[in-house]
């Protein structure tokens, strides 16, 4: 069909300028946010805030839009001229369609084809957005109609599945009203989008992580570490240490591919020195939607002298659990309720989680106040215990500097970078591994690994000994002093809504090689896998095992994913797994949503390095 460039919602046409400019230098781009008004009336915004577009009809352009957040004048891929894309407000229960047109330039980096993902929703699989699979995405110039009805209530967001062009902007906070009245009162109510920015085109990154993997990890341990470690530890424990490392061909200082030596940190599409800011009154609840809607970057997040009721994990309310912190993976989501009081600000605090940058904003009874902004953390080292490596790194797997030569014996036979299949003494490379979930050995004995990653040059390494890691705060985040949230400590408020036992247990293998930069499930890249089937209805179990040394969010579209804990109950409904370093996790799925899925890591580049796979759901 044809497409006009006039953009609106509910309340009528809109005419943007593709000229428009978003300065992030000092205001930032369009500030996010729903706060300041009447709660019955559920459409309004408060001024300052990004546009909020309500109702059941909508009219969303995707085009390019300058924006300034470093300095430097770039093109950014926007909707509605917006970045981040309009707040879009449902209701459960009702039917919404929003047309999309292409409005991007001919001749743009970003290609021809763009898409909209609604992330987290329950819809047909043709209205799903993930180009390729249902749907073929929409051509310049032309607009795709999207319908579905509106099953669910919560926080979500909406993203592009096409060239990489989520990393340039296109992302945006969805917000769906409940039906029925939710389990807990707040006063206000604001958006927190997370997101990580860079000047460079995504083509030019992705293309860079092929040659240079290591390019922003500025960290690499000195001579000084090694005079500090031998003073510490002892020659022979520092010396084993090195020697370890050196023969996985890697490094305990890589926790992410991209960080703030590339990426400028926002929060609702403006930098630090913007200051984005929500208004409260002493004593009130204010409800914070936090959406972690970056490319490639985990944040842990905390407020300063606040402690925050976490009540919803990807738009599904949980039994409230109060924190002094939280890591949220991308792609994740969680609610909090904060009452602030006893001064003017207080900073929203969120580093990265290599700790090198951060993002803030304030909360303030006024514009223009902010609050101390706390110095970024220590970095966090690999130990092989965080690798999955069983207990030997010592102390209680902590502490790898204090490992005696003999422990290294175990890894002698690993040649990561030939082969990447570990040699290791007791692994059945080619069994499956399907096993207490039932089967799911949570610690003792050492993990099995498909035949498929028995010398594959894409694969550097392979876990030991996973867990499921459920009640670890993360790398980087134990024993700090404060409370941390950890996937054990929240249940979802309703109990299972399906009843039955899986019928069938899939077991999957988070597969990577760092210097390669490739990315794979069980060795295998998305071009060359087969997809995985389910029948319609069936109820079964995905096990994921974490063999790379980096943090994987996974993202199954379609249908949620029901994380079991250590006693192979139902425990936390999710969109999102987030998967540690040698951790081994199990989700229930019910496969009620016929047609083809993707199913992938939710690090951008490591997606589009290999790691999905196609699910199909079949009668």
């Amino acid at each position: 069909m044809s497409f006009d460039s006039d953009a609106g919602s509910a309340g009528g046409p809109r005419h943007v300028s593709r000229r428009r400019f978003v300065q992030g230098l000092a205001a930032g781009g369009a500030l996010a946010g729903l706060g300041l008004w009447a709660k019955p009336s559920w459409a309004l915004k408060s001024p300052g805030q990004t546009e909020v577009l309500a109702g059941t009809d909508f009219r969303l352009s995707i085009g390019e839009t300058p924006v300034n957040f470093t300095g430097r004048t770039r093109p950014a891929i926007t909707v509605n001229g917006s970045l981040p894309a309009p707040i879009l407000r449902w209701r459960e229960g009702t039917t919404v369609n929003l047309r999309v047109g292409n409005a991007l330039p001919t001749g743009s980096i970003y290609g021809d084809i763009t898409s909209i993902h609604w992330h987290g929703i329950l819809l047909p699989s043709n209205m799903d957005g993930a180009p390729g699979f249902s749907f073929d995405g929409i051509r310049r110039d032309e607009a795709y109609q999207y319908r579905f009805d509106v099953r669910q209530n919560g926080t979500y967001w909406y993203h592009s599945h096409s060239a990489m062009q989520e990393q340039a902007g296109l992302y945006g906070a969805i917000i769906i009203d409940a039906a029925e009245p939710e389990p807990f009162a707040y006063d206000r109510d604001y958006v927190v989008l997370l997101s990580d920015w860079t000047d460079l085109s995504p083509k030019a990154l992705m293309n860079r992580l092929k040659k240079m993997s290591m390019h922003d990890n500025y960290y690499m341990r000195t001579v000084g570490d090694f005079v500090r470690d031998v003073r510490e530890d002892g020659l022979k424990a520092t010396l084993a240490d090195r020697r370890m490392w050196g023969q996985m061909r890697m490094t305990p200082t890589d926790l992410s591919d991209v960080n703030a030596n590339t990426y400028t940190y926002l929060m609702n599409g403006t930098t630090s020195l913007g200051n984005w800011t929500a208004l409260f009154r002493s004593g009130e609840k204010v409800r914070l939607r936090f959406i972690n809607g970056s490319a490639m970057t985990y944040f842990d997040v905390r407020i300063p002298g606040l402690k925050m009721t976490v009540v919803a994990a990807d738009g599904q309310f949980v039994h409230p659990v109060t924190v002094d912190e939280f890591r949220i993976a991308v792609a994740e989501t969680f609610d909090v309720i904060v009452e602030p009081s006893g001064q003017n600000a207080f900073t929203i605090f969120a580093q990265d989680m290599g700790r090198t940058g951060y993002i803030s904003g304030t909360l303030a009874v006024r514009e223009g106040l902010r609050a101390p902004v706390p110095a970024v953390d220590p970095r966090p080292i690999l130990t092989l215990d965080d690798m999955g490596h069983g207990g030997m790194g010592g102390h209680g797997g902590h502490d790898m500097a204090k490992m005696q030569p003999s422990d290294a014996a175990p890894m002698a036979g690993m040649d990561h970078s030939q082969h990447g299949a570990a040699s290791m003494p007791g692994m059945d490379h080619g069994a499956q591994g399907m096993a207490g979930m039932p089967g799911m050995d949570h610690g003792g004995g050492m993990q099995s690994h498909p035949a498929s990653e028995q010398g594959n040059p894409l694969v550097d390494m392979q876990t030991m000994s996973p867990t499921s890691k459920l009640d670890d705060p993360g790398i980087g985040l134990r024993d700090n002093g404060r409370k941390v949230l950890t996937y054990a400590a929240m249940r979802t408020l309703f109990e299972d809504p399906d009843g039955r036992e899986p019928g069938r247990t899939v077991e999957l293998h988070l597969t990577g090689h760092m210097e390669k930069f490739a990315w794979s499930f069980n060795g295998i890249s998305f071009a060359s896998a087969e997809p995985l089937r389910l029948n319609y209805g069936e109820r079964m179990r995905i096990v994921l095992v974490n063999d790379t040394m980096m943090t994987h969010p996974i993202h199954l579209h379609g249908m949620w994913s029901d994380i079991e804990d250590d006693a192979g109950e139902f425990h936390l409904r999710k969109h999102v797994v987030d998967m540690p370093p040698g951790s081994k996790r199990s989700f229930r799925v019910r496969a009620d949503a016929l047609g083809r899925w993707p199913f992938h890591c939710h690090l951008l580049y490591h997606m589009e390095s290999g790691m999905m796979r196609e699910v199909r759901v079949e009668e």
